[in-house]
């Protein structure tokens, strides 16, 4: 089922990735909420406990790729050597937010 979003248009998608490499410590999850505020997605980024970060991206598909693309940048003092990511169900989320857990 796809739902037409009044944002960017196009229909809504939801993508988790996990990103490895100097991606803790270095601003990451502030980056990836200024980029998700700036494109219009919801969702979340947190610091795994196993040194890697996990970001969640809801909203209209070309929004989401748009952020998936930066964040395989990451900042500038960021290294990202590794990106597993999955294509999941959208579950309606509007904001992004930084999670600590």
């Amino acid at each position: 089922m796809s739902r037409e979003s009044p944002v960017r248009g196009g229909r809504t998608v939801r993508a988790r990735a996990v990103l490895s490499g100097r991606v803790q410590g270095v601003g990451f999850r502030f980056f990836a909420e200024e980029w998700a505020e700036r494109l219009g997605v919801g969702g979340y980024a947190r610091n795994l406990p196993d040194g890697r970060l996990e970001v969640v991206a809801e909203g209209p598909e070309e929004a989401v790729r748009d952020f998936l693309e930066a964040v395989r940048r990451g900042p500038r003092s960021a290294v990202v050597t590794g990106v597993e990511l999955h294509w999941e169900q959208p579950l309606g989320e509007r904001y992004f937010r930084i999670r600590y857990s």
